[in-house]
């Protein structure tokens, strides 16, 4: 299976938060899983810190990817056209580009964030 990480859940990967399901710690864990890392995390972590809404772990977020061997996703024009035909759901831009990874690249997002259950793709729940 082949998996693309919201944002907390990458945080909460990294940081071996409790909060992350048994069920989907086991998926990313397991070395038969791709698992993904958008772009639009760094992204989206960068502002947040940037703007005192994050305090994410400390480390250097291209090590961490190594380190847990999740492979990084960039956006690609594809991606950003895709999000221009998702239903308005959810307003959150990053949610909605990792909502168009997932589709155009068919991965199973995994997030704690059941809004998300309401567009076509495949959800694993943290």
């Amino acid at each position: 299976m082949n998996l693309l990480l919201d944002t907390h859940v990458f945080l909460w990967a990294v940081d071996d938060n409790p909060k992350l399901s048994a069920k989907a710690r086991a998926a990313i864990v397991a070395g038969s899983n791709v698992v993904f890392v958008s772009a639009a995390t760094a992204w989206e972590i960068s502002i947040k810190k940037a703007i005192g809404k994050l305090k994410a772990p400390q480390g250097d977020y291209l090590e961490e990817l190594r380190l847990h061997r999740f492979t990084s996703l960039d956006i690609s024009t594809e991606h950003a056209l895709a999000v221009e035909n998702l239903p308005h759901y959810h307003k959150d831009p990053f949610d909605r580009m990792l909502i168009a990874q997932a589709q155009v690249e068919r991965l199973t997002l995994v997030t704690g964030d059941l809004r998300l259950k309401a567009y076509p793709v495949k959800i694993l729940e943290a």
